[in-house]
C-alpha cells in the first residue's frame, strides 16, 4: 500500500509527517508506528488532534523550565503556547465611579472599593461573562457603607464553562438599596460563587436570587459566609436556585448569625436537581425575631438530595422556621438537623408533607429544640426514616405519620437526560431514540508531550507545588480542580478494574496497550450531529461480532493540561452505529456506544436504574461515547 504524506492529514491510512521531526505531533507519529501493530488503515487522526501544539523550540524551553522547577515565573506564555486551561492573574481595579453604571458584555474584572459610599444610584451588570470558559471575577468592599445604592446583575455568568465569582465584604454595613441577582450562572459547567461577609451589618437591604445556577453541572455551587451577619430586616429571597441543576452544592455558614427581624425565603431551592448537596451550618443562631420558609424545597423530581442542618437557628428568639413541601416527590435523599432551634425562645418550626420522596430517603433530628423554652415544634406527614434523639419532650407534635413511601419504589428520572442510557435491545436498525446531549463541556486543552508531563508533580502528597505551578490561591476554583482530579485519579480501582489517569498521548498509548495488547482500535463517536434530538438507528456492527470483548474506556478530567482517566471495563460489547435524522432518514453521525453486561457491583442510586427502571446486576446498561472520549478495543485473532 503507498501511504501519502500531505501536511498534517491522514492520508492512504497513515499519519503524515511533520515537517519538522523534533515537534511533540511529530514525535506522537513516530511513538504510534512503533507501538501499535494493527493495519495501517484503521489509525484515525483523532489522537493526534490532541497532541500539543507546541513547537520543537517552546518544547525543548518548557522542557528545561520545568526540570528546573522554573515553569511558574513562564506559566501565562506556556498556558497559551501549550493550549492549557489556566486562570488569568487579576489586578485589583481601583476605578471610582459616582454616577450610575452599566457593564454590558463585560468580564474578567476585579472591583475593589468600588461604589463605596454610595447614595443612591444603580450599577448594572447585564451580560457579564456570558459564555466564557474560565472567567474570574472578584467584587471586594464593593457598596460598602452605601446607602439606597442598587445592585443588579442580569444574565451573569451565563453558559460559560468554570466560572468563578467571589464577593467579599459586599454591601456592609449598607443602608436600605437592593442587590439583584436575576438569571445567575444559568447553565453553567462547574460554577462556583463565594459569598464572605455579604451585607453584614445592613439595615433594610434586599437581597434576591433570581433562577440562579439553573440547570448547570458540577460544581461547588455556592458559599454564604457571614451573609447578613448582625443585619437589620433584610430579606434574602431565593427562587428557583439550583433548579434542576446537576450535582450542586450550597454551603451557608454563619448565614444571619445575629440578625434582627430578618426574613428569608426559599422557594424551588435546587428543586429537581440531581444529587445537590445544601449545608447550613450556624444559621441564623442568636437571630430576634427571624422567619425562613422553604417551600418546594430539593423536591419536584430531585435525585438523591441532601441537606445538612447545624446549629440552625441556635439560641433565636421568636424565630418561625416552615419547611413546606421539602423533599417532596425527590428520589432518596437524606437530611440532618443537629443542634437544630437549640436553647432558642419562643421559637415556631413547622414542617409540612416533609420528605415524601418516591423512594424511601431518611430524616435524622439530633438535638432538636433541646434546652428551649416556649417552643412550638409540628411534624404532619412525616416518613418512617426519620429518626429524633436527644430532643425536646416538651413542645413537639407528631401527626400523620407515614408508614409507607407515596410511589411504592416509582422511579424519578426528571433530571435524567432522555437517550443517556438505554438497553441493548435499542441497537437495532431502525430503531427511533433519543439521543442525548454529548457535546464536550470541558475547556478545550491540549495533551502536555511526555518529555514536560513526566516532569511535573502529580499526586496529593505535592498538591502545594501542583499549586504553585498553576497560579492556584488557597480555596480558589484552581486549586479545587487540581485537588478533585489528583484524589480521583488516587483512588483505588473498583472490583475488576484497571485504572491510569494520563496526561500525554504516549501514556494513554501505554495503557491501553498494556491491557489490550498492541494489536488495537481507538473509536470515537463521529460529531455531535443529532444531539438532544430523537434519531433512527441505521446500520448496526457490533466490534468482535458482538461478542464480550476487552476494552478501555477514557473519558476527560478537568484539569489544566487534557487529563485521561483511562480504565479497563471488563464484560462489554461494543457497537458502532450509524445515526440517521428521524424524517429524511439521511445519514448524520456515526455512533459508538458501550453496554455494561455486569451492572451488579454499581449504585442503586446510579442514573441509568432511574432511568430504566431496574436494580444492580439485574440489567444491562449501554450508554454511547460523549464527544472527545474514546474507547479502545482489541482486534479479535
Amino acid at each position: 500500500m503507498q501511504v501519502v504524506f500531505v501536511g498534517g492529514r491522514l492520508i492512504g491510512g497513515g499519519f503524515s509527517a511533520e515537517k519538522n521531526p523534533f515537534t511533540p505531533k511529530a514525535s506522537l507519529v513516530r511513538y504510534w508506528n512503533k507501538e501499535i501493530t494493527a493495519d495501517k488503515s484503521l489509525r484515525s487522526e483523532f489522537l493526534l488532534s490532541k497532541a500539543s501544539p507546541l513547537n520543537a523550540v517552546d518544547s525543548a524551553t518548557f522542557g528545561k523550565l520545568a526540570s528546573q522547577n522554573s515553569l511558574p515565573t513562564r506559566l501565562p506564555d506556556f498556558c497559551s503556547a501549550a493550549n492549557l486551561f489556566c486562570f488569568p492573574d487579576l489586578t485589583p481595579s481601583l476605578e471610582k465611579h459616582d454616577e450610575n453604571v452599566k457593564f454590558s458584555v463585560y468580564d474578567q474584572k476585579n472591583f475593589t472599593s468600588y461604589g463605596n459610599a454610595r447614595a443612591a444610584g444603580v450599577d448594572s451588570f447585564k451580560t457579564y461573562s456570558k459564555g466564557n470558559n474560565g472567567a474570574i471575577d472578584t467584587f471586594r468592599r464593593y457598596s460598602r457603607f452605601a446607602a439606597g445604592h442598587e445592585e443588579k446583575f442580569t444574565v451573569y455568568g451565563e453558559r460559560g464553562n468554570v466560572d468563578e465569582k467571589d464577593f467579599n465584604s459586599y454591601g456592609t454595613f449598607a443602608a436600605g438599596g437592593a442587590g439583584d441577582f436575576t438569571n445567575y450562572q444559568n447553565e453553567v459547567n462547574d460554577p462556583v460563587s463565594r459569598f464572605t461577609a455579604y451585607s453584614d451589618g445592613g439595615t433594610g437591604r434586599t437581597q434576591t436570587f433570581k433562577t440562579y445556577t439553573h440547570d448547570a453541572n458540577a460544581g461547588d455551587g455556592q458559599s454564604f459566609t457571614s451573609y447578613s451577619k448582625k443585619g437589620n430586616a433584610s430579606p434574602n429571597e431565593f427562587t428557583s436556585y439550583g433548579d434542576s441543576s446537576n450535582v450542586i452544592g450550597s454551603a451557608f455558614k454563619n448565614y444571619g448569625e445575629e440578625g434582627n427581624g430578618a426574613t428569608d425565603t426559599f422557594t424551588s431551592y435546587a428543586s429537581g436537581g440531581n444529587v445537590p448537596l445544601n449545608e447550613f451550618k450556624n444559621y441564623g443562631e442568636s437571630v430576634n425575631a427571624a422567619n425562613d420558609t422553604f417551600t418546594n424545597y430539593g423536591g419536584d423530581g430531585g435525585n438523591v438530595p441532601r441537606n445538612d442542618f447545624k446549629s440552625y437557628g441556635g439560641s433565636g428568639n421568636d424565630a418561625v422556621d416552615t419547611f413546606a413541601n421539602y423533599r417532596d416527590k425527590a428520589n432518596v435523599g437524606d437530611d440532618t438537623f443537629t443542634s437544630y432551634a437549640k436553647a432558642s425562645n419562643a421559637g415556631t418550626v413547622k414542617f409540612k408533607n416533609y420528605g415524601q420522596s418516591y423512594n424511601p430517603g431518611s430524616e435524622t433530628f439530633t438535638g432538636y429544640g433541646k434546652g428551649s423554652e416556649a417552643h412550638k415544634i409540628s411534624f404532619k406527614t412525616y416518613t418512617p426514616n426519620s429518626t429524633f434523639k436527644d430532643y425536646a419532650k416538651n413542645g413537639v407534635a407528631f401527626a400523620k405519620y407515614n408508614v409507607t413511601s407515596i410511589g411504592d419504589g416509582k422511579t424519578v428520572n426528571k433530571w435524567i437526560e432522555p437517550g443517556k442510557f438505554f438497553r441493548e435491545s435499542a441497537l437495532k436498525e431502525g430503531t427511533v431514540i433519543p439521543m442525548p446531549d454529548i457535546k464536550d463541556k470541558m475547556p478545550k486543552r491540549s495533551f502536555l508531550p511526555r518529555s514536560i508531563v513526566s516532569k511535573l508533580p502529580f499526586s496529593t502528597s505535592k498538591l502545594g507545588e501542583v499549586k504553585t505551578i498553576f497560579h492556584a490561591g488557597d480555596n480558589s476554583s484552581m486549586e479545587k480542580i487540581i485537588s478533585d482530579a489528583v484524589t480521583e485519579c488516587e483512588r483505588p480501582p473498583s472490583v475488576g478494574e484497571t485504572k491510569r489517569c494520563v496526561g500525554s498521548a504516549e501514556d494513554m498509548i501505554d495503557f491501553a496497550t498494556s491491557v489490550l495488547g498492541r494489536s488495537v482500535v481507538l473509536r470515537t463517536t463521529e460529531s455531535v450531529a443529532g444531539s438532544k434530538q430523537k434519531v433512527v438507528i441505521g446500520k448496526v456492527n457490533g466490534i468482535n461480532g458482538g461478542k464480550l470483548t476487552k476494552a478501555v474506556s477514557c473519558h476527560q478530567s478537568l484539569y489544566p493540561y487534557l487529563l485521561y482517566y483511562c480504565h479497563s471495563v471488563p464484560k462489554v460489547r461494543v457497537y458502532e452505529a450509524d445515526l440517521l435524522e428521524l424524517n429524511s432518514k439521511t445519514k448524520i453521525n456515526h455512533g459508538i456506544a458501550i453496554c455494561h453486561m455486569d451492572t451488579s457491583s454499581w449504585s442503586p442510586t446510579h442514573g441509568a436504574f432511574l432511568a430504566l427502571g431496574s436494580k444492580p446486576g439485574r440489567i444491562e446498561v449501554c450508554h454511547w461515547i460523549f464527544e472527545n472520549d474514546m474507547n479502545w478495543a482489541a482486534i479479535a485473532d
